[in-house]
């Protein structure tokens, strides 16, 4: 059943068929809304706002028009909007990532070296991404990890498509910048001791 159905069924008095909606954004919803929260400090918020989206578009489920935006465009908005109300009455506006949700893949070879290496790449990424002005990493986490389409972000973000597509590569472009420096010298360092220098 696409989400279109379940809403319609909902809608229509199936009310139970909510638990569905629940399964199928419970986890990445966690995910961002939790992203969202990390460098406030509030990581521990995340689950009950999390539960206050899931309730607010139950409550407003009759509202959701089909034809301006796909459910998850609809039910992201929701959370991102309680988040920016439960930043707002903390006074706090820094937001980050979760360190846990975004991992690279694991290199082939599992050496000792090869995990350190990993562990560090890992790290500055996460660094980078978290440098990033708000807007660029909200529009960077919902493409690349949530992997909205552009005109999904768009209405999450409150932006035009072209101004997304903007801030992503602006977002890539900073992310690319901060690594270069770490790169250059993790390889030119590989390149000496191929060598014997």
């Amino acid at each position: 059943m696409t989400d279109s159905q379940l809403i319609r069924e909902i809608v229509e008095g199936n009310v139970e068929l909510f638990e569905e909606v629940i399964k199928r954004y419970e986890r990445k919803l966690l995910a961002f809304v939790f992203q969202l929260l990390k460098s406030a400090g509030m990581e521990s918020v995340a689950e009950d706002l999390c539960q206050e989206t899931f309730y607010k578009a139950f409550r407003s489920l009759h509202l959701f028009r089909e034809g301006e935006a796909s459910f998850a465009t609809w039910l992201y908005t929701i959370a991102r909007n309680s988040v920016i109300s439960e930043l707002r009455k903390n006074r706090t506006s820094s937001v980050t990532l979760d360190d846990a949700a975004y991992q690279l893949a694991a290199p082939a070879d599992h050496t000792p070296e090869n995990k350190t290496i990993r562990q560090e790449t890992v790290s500055r990424v996460r660094d980078a991404i978290n440098n990033l002005p708000d807007k660029q990493r909200s529009a960077l986490i919902l493409r690349e990890y949530d992997q909205l389409e552009y005109h999904e972000i768009a209405t999450i973000l409150g932006q035009t498509v072209s101004s997304v597509k903007s801030l992503l590569f602006r977002a890539r472009a900073g992310v690319k910048t901060q690594m270069e420096s770490y790169i250059s010298g993790h390889y030119s360092g590989d390149y000496e001791r191929m060598n014997g220098q």
